[in-house]
């Protein structure tokens, strides 16, 4: 489908560690829809300090950027790219973490934000964590992340009032099955 077959709507994917929130977003990204990566911003600035790019760095990193610029500050960094995106086709948000965020672009955008949640049940998000080659973690870790993105980062609110829950705990060819009826619902010209 064409972006101009689509109501002009901003995507936001939220969901825990683990859930397959990249999994969706590379579905969307096949689609040719623009991406953005609010956690792009904290690998960068992990990168521009000379840190290696691991977990302690990274939520070192988040936390000191939301104190700096508040609990909104991925939205404000990137709301130039997402306006730039916005103007050049369907884009969607990866990694939108805090309810101050999400009240951020619902107060400076026109146009209606879809939230859509990712869902798999915490024990299989946790086996998935520990499998990943790339930034990785042990059920320790993940669970000291979950408790630090829910209690720090205002995780929670964005996906307790999501538009959409698709849950992810079978077959890719499931999660992309969802994910056409999600487009369908949402991003048909009769919404």
């Amino acid at each position: 489908m064409e972006s101009s077959d689509k109501v002009k709507k901003l995507l936001v994917i939220v969901g825990m560690a683990g859930c397959g929130k990249s999994v969706v977003v590379d579905y969307f990204k096949h689609l040719n829809w623009q991406v953005i990566y609010f956690g792009g911003v904290t690998i960068k600035e992990v990168k521009k300090r000379n840190l290696p790019v691991n977990q302690s760095n990274e939520k070192l990193v988040r936390e000191e950027l939301r104190n700096i610029h508040g609990m909104e500050a991925y939205a404000k960094l990137e709301f130039p790219n997402i306006k730039k995106a916005l103007s050049q086709g369907l884009t969607i948000i990866d990694g939108l973490y805090s309810w101050s965020e999400y009240k951020f672009l619902r107060d400076n955008l026109d146009i209606p934000i879809v939230l859509l949640a990712v869902f798999t049940p915490k024990k299989l998000r946790y086996e998935r964590l520990s499998k990943r080659k790339f930034r990785g973690l042990d059920f320790e870790g993940a669970e000291l992340r979950d408790f630090a993105e829910i209690e720090n980062l205002e995780k929670g609110g964005p996906i307790a009032i999501a538009d959409q829950i698709i849950v992810n705990d079978g077959s890719i060819e499931k999660l992309h099955s969802d994910l056409d009826e999600f487009l369908i619902e949402f991003y048909s010209d009769k919404v």
